[in-house]
């Protein structure tokens, strides 16, 4: 089968996309051939040589490298399906399957999901429309709230709301009446902590918020849990599932737990600092409350459409024992210390077989599209 793994992109995440594709595309299975696309930060596409993921395959602590060869400029077509989905130098790139492991912007925002179902292409993950929602946290919160999923109390703020100072004033009383320090400020549509921050006053939340505006246009202030960090991996396609192939089967890992030993599970941590966090696999949680964040796990990758894979956070207050699903990751980190895999691999599904099942399913969910009609 051709796979072409696409990675890089326009997007505060680039740089971890390019060390989560090398550990992909090190775990797709050989008999497959592999066609990697690099996404530059200015999003421009390219077909990237062969000996690079030759150099990967060879150096497991290895990522990806850009190279930008205007001769190999990629170009997508829409309409082009698997035969011609992309074209280099006027020739094309047969395509079987698309595994876009791009995080944040431009990734897991359902744009390039869209790009894929105009191309008629399959891709690994979630539609244009679960990649959209999840990546929103207010509008994800929304949702999960009205399917009776709790969620992390908080208040959202728009950079208009930043041009009437009397409407900014009263957004920082609100929090504070409602909220109350220390609270956590965040981009609403922005991944791998980027731009988020914890205020232990008003003057630590004004440049919470001011910092949390360089990456979007709408932010969250949520009441900050003193809370143990909760994750569970979950897979699947709930929506067309029939029970006859066991790849669409809802099925959750875990959950897991992360440690910080930082302030709060940042960027560093997650991606800089080996020794960044503790990661627990399973929780040191009792058996019901395991399954209790399975079930819960599952239930909103069901209520949000959720397909293909997805890694669901949440926090779980260290003093009162409540559970609050804090965010979705449609596409989350594919790195040596990611919890995904790992929990993955934990629960009996390694790494080769995670990324078999991940393209079989996107085969199968293409397939089912294929079958709908699209006229009278």
């Amino acid at each position: 089968m051709n796979v072409t793994v696409i990675y890089g992109g326009k997007s505060g995440e680039h740089e971890v996309s390019l060390v989560s594709a090398a550990s992909v595309a090190r775990n797709i299975d050989k008999k497959h051939k592999i066609t990697l696309i690099a996404i530059t930060k200015t999003g421009k596409w390219f077909l990237q040589p062969e000996t690079e993921l030759e150099r990967i395959r060879n150096d497991e602590k290895s990522h990806f490298e850009i190279t930008e060869d205007t001769k190999n400029e990629v170009f997508a077509i829409p309409g082009g399906g698997k035969e011609r989905a992309f074209v280099v130098n006027g020739c094309e790139i047969p395509c079987d399957v698309v595994f876009p492991v791009l995080h944040g912007t431009f990734g897991e925002d359902g744009t390039i999901q869209g790009l894929f179902e105009m191309i008629g292409v399959p891709y690994v993950g979630c539609s244009p429309l679960g990649s959209a929602i999840t990546m929103d946290k207010e509008k994800t919160k929304a949702v999960l709230a009205n399917a009776g999923i709790p969620v992390v109390p908080g208040i959202c703020v728009r950079r208009s709301d930043l041009a009437d100072w009397k409407k900014y004033d009263e957004i920082l009383e609100n929090a504070q009446k409602q909220l109350g320090f220390p609270m956590f400020v965040k981009p609403c549509s922005a991944g791998s902590s980027d731009g988020a921050n914890l205020a232990v006053d008003l003057r630590h939340l004004n440049s919470a918020i001011i910092d949390a505006f360089n990456w979007d246009d709408k932010i969250l202030i949520e009441k900050a849990v003193n809370a143990r960090e909760i994750e569970c991996s979950v897979t699947g396609n709930p929506t067309i599932c029939d029970g006859q192939k066991s790849f669409e089967v809802l099925t959750a890992y875990g959950p897991g737990e992360i440690a910080p030993k930082h302030d709060f599970y940042d960027y560093d941590a997650k991606y800089n600092d080996p020794d960044g966090a503790e990661l627990l696999i399973p929780a040191r949680l009792e058996e019901d409350k395991l399954e209790e964040i399975r079930n819960l796990a599952k239930k909103a990758f069901a209520v949000l459409d959720l397909c293909g894979l997805s890694r669901v956070d949440f926090f779980m207050d260290k003093d009162s024992s409540e559970i609050y699903l804090n965010e979705i990751n449609t596409m989350p980190g594919f790195t040596q210390i990611s919890m995904f895999p790992k929990m993955c691999a934990k629960f009996g599904l390694d790494f080769t077989a995670l990324t078999e099942l991940l393209m079989d399913e996107a085969l199968s969910k293409f397939e089912a599209a294929s079958k709908l009609k699209t006229s009278r």
